[in-house]
């Protein structure tokens, strides 16, 4: 594992966001869905996100996450994402989300 200093580290802006709108994205080559996430002061951003394992869309609403928001945009197909959402790999490789525990404000930073 290749060590960093806390000067790269304060460099990611990992942020948090509450998910307002979840959609199908049949148009992915692996399954997922396309997000938009309010990141208070930051703007609602736009994302994909290979979750479809273990959430549903109903499950996804007004969900808090934990994003990267200061990676350049990416396109994923039709999608420009906007924010890296983050999250765990189960022993199935399947994406279990970073969330907090309790609910914080958008935009709250990770320290």
């Amino acid at each position: 594992m290749q060590q960093i200093g806390w000067n790269d580290f304060d460099k990611v802006e990992i942020r948090v966001g509450t998910i307002i709108k979840a959609e199908e994205f049949p148009e992915a080559r692996k399954p997922a869905y396309k997000l938009s996430i309010d990141f208070g002061e930051y703007g609602i951003k736009k994302s994909s996100a290979q979750i479809t394992e273990h959430y549903t869309l109903s499950d996804l609403m007004g969900k808090q996450i934990v994003g990267v928001l200061n990676f350049e945009d990416k396109q994923i197909g039709p999608v420009l994402s906007q924010v890296l959402v983050t999250g765990f790999a189960d022993d199935n490789k399947a994406v279990v989300l970073a969330t907090p525990d309790k609910a914080v404000p958008n935009g709250s930073r990770l320290f």
